[in-house]
């Protein structure tokens, strides 16, 4: 199996990094990893079906936000918060902050 393509830290770009995270789903997988850190993709198994999650997994990987490690069958995720973090100072942070603060605001049904 290939390895998945991962942008080195000079290649993050803030444009595609921001277009990545203005998708609700891929905002809120972003604030799961920033508090438990690296997980199994199978952790987000309620948030839509296989091919959905892979698409969303793809894009976060691609814009540089995560960092997919493969292990066997197994592929786990976490967030590049030491290459964000040099490469964009605070940005990560505040981007949790607020998605933290949206999934509270949300009504409950």
């Amino acid at each position: 199996m290939r390895p998945p393509f991962q942008p080195d830290r000079d290649q993050l770009d803030l444009v595609t990094i921001l277009a990545a995270l203005s998708d609700p789903t891929r905002l809120g997988i972003v604030a799961t990893l920033a508090d438990v850190g690296e997980v199994s993709c199978r952790v987000f198994g309620d948030g839509g079906n296989k091919t959905a999650l892979s698409y969303h997994y793809a894009k976060l990987r691609e814009a540089g936000v995560t960092w997919t490690r493969i292990d066997g069958t197994q592929r786990f995720i976490s967030l590049r918060r030491e290459d964000l973090d040099a490469k964009f100072p605070g940005l990560l942070d505040s981007i949790v902050t607020n998605a933290r603060r949206a999934t509270s605001a949300e009504p409950a049904s």
